[in-house]
């Protein structure tokens, strides 16, 4: 089937032809030219695409295999969500030990970007509680792939983007817990300086945390914000349902965007200013503290037809703070913001892949409306900023990266070789590489 597909971010928009799988135990379809196989498509670039080439849809790989409720051992197909484990481990004490901030990602889509949470500081990125998974090539050939083998391929695959093989099946260790309910405790700080002292306090004392900070604030105001630090507790309050309900569904697409330089600044001052007091706790259900965007589902046509570019990068910590101020001021002085501007601390445990995003430092990520040249002008120049800093940019965010800056940030992308499956690729790989 022949169709125009796009990512997350509704940008770039690509012809593809999509075939989809069903069973996990068949060889891949006939297909002409390269392939990709996809998840659910909440990659936000292009690393998801695959322009005039062919989609390998795998989201029809979505059974449980097994699952031991006194080990938290999950295996499962490729396709399955994490919702769906979520559904399933939860109620039995179990959960992930790391999520992104949507639970509609893929286990195979997890891998193949290595994704992280608001708790990269204590146990690192996703790839860290994989045990094992199954890669089909486009020749037929299977392999086992085992944490710590020496072969490579584990390696190469966990944050490799999908082009060494189709994942068909995982080996997942969750998380015991001891119920559905997070204790957290939300800051209001007041400026870049009170991130880093709260980041540096909490990183001992909490599990989780994150911050959201205020992207067009300037002078002593520059980088004020709420930071988040949150615990797994025991039982959520009585008066409060078991969960959420499925949320509300944002109706239309605008024939423009509606985060634009009249919008943000006002709501970025409302939602500073949304608590009354500078700190306050509270006991809350999983899902809101991890997904609150889950909660608007199809929140990403609020941005227009023309989509949005997401911008996620990280700072080496000897230089965050003076390269996280520098990015700030760009975007203050572009007037071209963010409402979705987060940021928080990776930890320094090593990424177990050879291209995964996580390294020590500090992440900030945000998004912007895809104004044409002018955002794609700024986006350069926080570029020279992430390079002059010797920082990342987050793969499974990009839509425009040039390849200089990801072969400087991504040294080991060369050692991929041997790995790539050769009738695999994507509109990003061929970018960065070619």
């Amino acid at each position: 089937m022949s169709a125009a597909g796009q990512s997350w971010g509704r940008y770039p928009r690509a012809r593809q032809f999509v075939q989809r799988l069903h069973d996990r135990s068949a060889t891949l379809p006939a297909f002409e030219g390269t392939a990709l196989p996809r998840g659910n498509g909440r990659s936000y670039g292009d690393s998801c695409l695959n322009p005039d080439g062919s989609l390998l849809d795998a989201t029809g790989l979505d059974r449980f295999i097994a699952f031991n409720p006194a080990t938290g051992l999950v295996r499962c197909e490729a396709g399955i969500t994490l919702d769906t484990i979520i559904q399933l481990a939860l109620p039995q004490g179990w959960f992930l030990p790391v999520t992104p901030g949507t639970r509609y990602v893929t286990v195979g889509g997890a891998i193949a970007n290595d994704v992280h949470g608001k708790n990269h500081h204590r146990i690192g990125s996703f790839g860290h509680h994989v045990r094992c998974f199954e890669l089909l090539r486009s020749d037929g050939s299977r392999r086992l792939c085992l944490a710590g083998g020496d072969d490579g391929w584990f390696a190469a695959t966990v944050g490799g983007l999908g082009l060494t093989g189709v994942i068909t099946w995982a080996d997942i260790q969750l998380r015991r817990v001891p119920g559905s309910a997070m204790e957290t405790e939300n800051i209001r700080f007041r400026s870049l300086d009170e991130f880093f002292q709260l980041s540096a306090e909490s990183s001992s004392t909490h599990e989780y945390s994150v911050a959201w900070i205020d992207c067009l604030a300037t002078g002593r105001a520059r980088g004020r914000g709420h930071f988040t630090r949150a615990d797994h507790a025991s039982a959520l309050p009585a008066e409060r349902p078991s969960a959420p309900t499925a949320g509300w569904k944002f109706p239309f697409t605008p024939p423009l965007s509606l985060v634009n330089r009249l919008s943000l600044r006002p709501f970025n001052a409302l939602y500073y200013w949304r608590q009354p007091t500078p700190q306050r706790r509270r006991v809350s259900h999983v899902l809101p503290f991890f997904y609150p965007l889950d909660g608007i589902r199809e929140w990403n046509r609020m941005y227009g037809p023309a989509g949005f570019l997401q911008y996620q990068c990280v700072l080496p910590p000897t230089v965050a703070r003076v390269g996280i101020a520098a990015l700030l001021t760009e975007i203050a002085r572009s007037r071209t913001g963010s409402f979705l501007a987060v940021l928080k601390e990776f930890g320094d445990m090593p990424s177990p892949g050879l291209m995964s995003f996580p390294r020590p430092g500090t992440t900030l990520a945000l998004d912007f409306p895809n104004t044409g040249e002018a955002v794609f002008r700024l986006l350069d120049r926080l570029d020279r900023i992430v390079d002059e800093a010797e920082g990342a940019v987050y793969p499974a965010k990009d839509a425009r990266l040039q390849a200089a800056s990801f072969q400087r940030a991504y040294p080991r992308w060369r050692d991929m070789s041997g790995f790539l499956d050769p009738r695999f690729s994507s509109g990003f790989w061929r970018r960065v590489t070619e």
